[in-house]
């Protein structure tokens, strides 16, 4: 069993940066490749960033350049740094861990999940 606790979001206005936080408690953190998805409303639950135990990271194309994630092993916690936030950003954003093999764009391949964490940016 995995827990996943979100924290980090808010209200910002368009350019600004906010960032995301993700604790993880329970199995051994650095054995499993993690990821980032937001939700908008009517919407479907969407990649924006994962990583792999051994660092390699992958995007989604609307946030490359803007968006970093990153993993600390030894604290237990994945981060995202969101920069150049735009008001297309805003939705509730998910941390997920994916426990067998890495199929990192597919949300329902990850087996478990934190309970969000609302971003919404102003124009």
């Amino acid at each position: 069993q995995v827990q996943l606790v979100e924290s980090g979001g808010g209200l910002v206005q368009a350019g600004g940066s906010l960032r995301l936080s993700c604790a993880a408690s329970g199995r051994t953190f650095g054995s499993y490749g993690m990821g980032w998805f937001r939700q908008a409303p009517g919407k479907q639950r969407e990649l924006v960033a994962a990583i792999t135990t051994g660092g390699s990271t992958n995007y989604a194309d609307s946030v490359k350049g803007r968006f970093t994630i990153s993993r600390d092993n030894a604290k237990n916690t994945l981060y995202l740094q969101m920069n150049s936030l735009k008001p297309e950003d805003t939705a509730v954003y998910y941390c997920g861990v994916q426990v067998t093999g890495w199929a990192y764009r597919q949300a329902e391949r990850y087996d478990y999940w934190g309970q969000g964490t609302q971003v919404t940016v102003s124009s």
